[in-house]
Formats: structure tokens, C-alpha cells, sequence
């Protein structure tokens, strides 16, 4: 791997990946070529939601107009870009008329989609929903959303976040394929709109568009942006990440653990079997038509959140490093919490929550250590059980476990999952999502060769990012 900056160097692809998590956005430059895979940050922007007075939204005017400055900087440090990609998370959306967005996207954490789960239910019972759009229960899938949307009646169109803000730089609206898979709209089989479901949900068939699927051309960005290519991509980050999963063995299984870990397998065909969605495992699209089968765990959201509501209380940041080498040091907690715990998924009182999970009082500044461990230890574990289950599903032996994301760089959380799970983890790339994007791109773009797959470009990672190795230990 070259050192970042370092120039692409002849017959090298360039390109610009947009890469937009819940709480921080990044615009990376990537370069790829003959011995070179290379990841360079421009711009780096705060992303979470925002209170109005009808609930929690995203600052999606805000959000673009980071994207366009982090791309004018990428473009100032690499005329040469060839084509840009653009990944976020899942299920939220932007309602459009002819004029442009009707009013600002909701947050997936606002707590009106609850009534859409009802309204969704009382027609299509959720045992036959799974068997159609193969989706574990999540009460902010898209579908859900909708049905607690009287605005959708007003909409000429419907796009998740990646395809809105392609839209603003191409004009054309079209919804990328994997993480059209995350609206509960899609059939699990075919890849393609279940029309006939949007219908008996009073959904309007003009609110789907066309989908597209990674590595196809959206369109051209404006002229003062480069007028360079849009290339759609794994558009749902965990698409993107887990190209970059450099899985060493057929029965390795994946974390890419973030605000969220996403905890599963890559499998050829969905599994939706009554014991898969007892289990709220999930069949959402991939990258060349692989199919994501995993399990949502809450991650680091949980120790985020934690630590934000420290500093407010404190008046000044909490060193989050230094907490978690002195979590280290504590001794392994007895007694746990389920991370999945539905109390855990607004925002608020974090620390009040998981200590009234725990029948404990809220800790003090001395307790925070083992708080923390406590914390880490219950993401772990609820890690380890879903990578157990995944493998009962489908009918594999895992024998890895492949930690990508930025929580391979919590070294306490690494060793907890090899721990409790009996199996070796493998930590990296931190960078994964923004790499599957700019890899996607590349290949569009020919940097491979021809017929170039997914196996091809998961060895390149492994080469460019050898990844760290946890035993686990008693």
C-alpha cells in the first residue's frame, strides 16, 4: 500500500467516495492500481439527528452541502478523479415532488415508526412479510416508516439517502439496488419491487424508482464538480463494507460493527425459513447479487452514547481512549445486559438506561471504568450469540470472524468477541465501507481487468490491510 498522497502513479483508477454513517460523514479519495490500493481523507463533517418540532430528523441540507465542498476539495487535490460513489445508511428516505424535497427526511430513531408497525401488521401479518421481503423485524424499516407518513400521498417520488443526494448531483432518481433491499419492498427472491405488495399497503407505485445495481452509471455530476461520473455502488454502507471483507475461509462470518454491528454471513441464496425469522436475521442485497444474511446488534452506539452523556454532565469531553484502556484493566463482568435491549435505541439518558437493565444505580465518575467494560462485554456477547445463531441457520461451522468497521480499532471489544465466541477474530480494515465503495468504482472503471469478482478484490484488501489476530482466551 502507498502512503496516502503519495500520487496514483500511471494506469492508476482514481476516484472519490462519499461515505455518510449516522453520526459522521467523510469524503475519501481512493486510488487503486497495480500494487496500490489507498484510501485519503479530505474531508471529514458531524452527522446525527436534529429535534424539530414534529420529531428527530436529518439536516439533509446541511448534510449535502458537506458533500459538495468535500468533493470540490477532492477534486482540488485530484483533478484526475474519474467518478464518484455514494454509500449511507439505511431506510431513510427523502419525500420529492416536481419542485424538490417536500420536508426534511425523518431519523430512523424517531418514535412515530411505531405506528406504522401497527398500521403495516393489521394488513400483512409480519410471518408473511419475512416470507416476501426476507427481512428481520426492525420497527424503522422503510415500509414501516411509510405507513406512519401521511406526506407519502403528496410525493411524486421516494429516495434513500444515498439515491437523494445522487439526485442533486446527477438529476436523475433512481434507487440502488442493495439498499433498496432494506425498505421491506422488495422481493427476496427476485431482486426487483414486490409492486403487488406496495399496493395492498396503499403505498403508491410512483414512489419506487428505477432501481439500478452497483456498478452501473447514475449519471454525471455538474460541470462545477468535474461533470465526473456517478457510479452507483453497495449504496447501503454494509453492502460496501463487506466488499471489503477480506473473508479468508467459506465459512468465515462478518462484523462490521459501527453505531450498529451488522453480524452475519455472506450466503448465494436467502434463508428464510420460520427459524430465521424467529431469530430476526435478516436477507438484505449485496454486491454481484450475494445476499447479506445477518443480524442487527446495537454497537457502539451503546458506548457513544455513554460517553456523550458523560460530557454533558461534566462540562468537558471524556477522553474515550483513556476510558477504555482503564476499562481494560478491570476484571470481567459477571453479570450482563442485552444490547439489543429495545429501551437502548433513542437518544438520551444512556448510562440511566444500562444501569437500570443491570438493577444497578447509575454509576458515579469512579465507576466509569467497569461501566465501560460492561458495556463492551455485553456488545461482545451479543456478537458472539448472533455469529452462533448465523451458523445454526445456515447450516455452517464458523471457524472466523472477520471484525471490520471502527470498532476493529477497540482492541478490548476484539478480544471480548474472540473470547466469547471461541473463535479467532481477524480485525480489519477499519476503513471497510469506504473501500468496498472506491473498489466498486474501480472495477467499473476497468482497474481489475475483465470478469474481475468480489474474491479478486478481497485479496487486494488483504494485501493492502493484513488484517490483526485476537486468540480467544479463557
Amino acid at each position: 500500500m502507498s502512503a496516502a498522497g503519495a500520487g496514483a502513479g500511471a494506469g492508476a483508477r482514481v476516484v472519490a467516495a462519499v461515505d455518510l454513517g449516522a453520526t459522521s460523514g467523510r469524503v475519501m479519495i481512493g486510488r487503486v492500481g497495480a500494487g496500490l490500493l489507498e484510501l485519503e481523507q479530505v474531508a471529514r463533517f458531524p452527522n446525527g439527528p436534529v429535534e424539530r418540532a414534529d420529531g428527530w430528523h436529518w439536516d439533509v441540507e446541511g448534510l449535502w452541502g458537506h458533500v459538495r465542498a468535500g468533493l470540490a476539495e477532492a477534486l482540488r487535490r485530484e483533478p484526475g478523479i474519474a467518478s464518484v460513489g455514494i454509500d449511507s445508511w439505511a431506510v431513510d428516505y427523502g419525500l420529492l415532488g416536481p419542485d424538490g424535497l417536500l420536508a426534511e427526511p425523518f431519523h430512523y430513531r424517531d418514535g412515530r415508526t411505531a405506528r406504522g408497525v401497527d398500521a403495516v401488521h393489521a394488513v400483512v401479518p409480519f410471518e408473511q412479510l419475512y416470507r416476501r421481503n426476507g427481512l428481520q423485524f426492525l420497527p424503522f424499516n422503510t415500509l414501516y416508516q411509510y405507513a406512519a407518513d401521511p406526506r407519502l400521498a403528496d410525493a411524486g417520488t421516494s429516495l434513500l439517502v444515498p439515491d437523494l443526494l445522487a439526485e442533486r448531483l446527477t438529476g436523475r432518481r433512481v434507487a440502488e439496488r442493495t439498499n433498496a433491499s432494506t425498505t421491506g419492498l422488495l422481493d427476496v427472491r427476485t431482486g426487483e419491487w414486490d409492486h403487488a405488495l406496495a399496493e395492498v399497503l396503499g403505498i403508491p407505485d410512483r414512489v419506487l424508482p428505477p432501481l439500478v445495481d452497483p456498478g452501473e452509471t447514475i449519471g454525471r455530476a455538474p460541470a462545477d464538480l468535474g461533470a465526473v461520473p456517478v457510479i452507483a455502488v453497495g449504496s447501503h454502507d454494509t453492502a460496501s463494507a463487506i466488499v471489503a471483507v477480506p473473508l479468508s475461509t467459506p465459512n468465515a462470518a462478518y462484523i462490521s460493527c459501527g453505531t450498529w454491528g451488522l453480524v452475519g454471513l455472506e450466503l448465494a441464496d436467502p434463508i428464510v425459513t420460520d427459524a430465521a425469522r424467529a431469530a430476526n436475521f435478516t436477507n438484505e442485497g449485496g454486491v454481484d447479487g450475494r445476499v447479506r444474511f445477518l443480524h442487527n446488534v446495537t454497537g457502539l452506539w451503546l458506548l457513544s452514547e455513554t460517553v456523550r452523556a458523560w460530557s454533558e454532565r461534566d462540562g468537558a469531553p471524556v477522553d474515550l481512549a483513556a476510558l477504555l484502556v482503564a476499562a481494560a484493566a478491570e476484571p470481567t463482568p459477571v453479570r450482563l445486559f442485552d444490547a439489543d435491549d429495545p429501551s437502548l435505541s433513542l437518544p438520551g439518558d444512556m448510562p440511566g438506561r444500562i444501569a437500570a437493565l443491570l438493577g444497578v444505580a447509575a454509576p458515579g465518575v469512579g465507576d466509569r471504568p467497569a461501566f465501560a467494560r460492561v458495556i463492551v462485554e455485553s456488545i461482545a456477547e451479543a456478537f458472539a450469540r448472533s455469529v452462533r445463531t448465523a451458523g445454526l441457520l445456515a447450516e455452517r461451522e464458523v471457524d472466523v470472524i472477520h471484525l471490520v468497521g471502527g470498532g476493529a480499532l477497540n482492541t478490548l471489544l476484539c478480544q471480548a468477541t474472540a473470547n466469547r465466541s471461541g473463535r479467532v477474530v481477524l480485525a480489519g480494515p477499519v476503513e471497510a465501507t469506504a473501500l468496498g465503495n472506491v473498489l466498486v468504482q474501480a472495477r467499473a472503471l476497468g482497474a481489475f481487468g475483465a470478469g474481475a469478482s468480489l474474491e479478486d478484490m478481497r485479496r487486494r484488501v488483504s494485501e493492502a490491510f493484513p488484517p490483526r489476530r485476537f486468540h480467544p482466551h479463557p
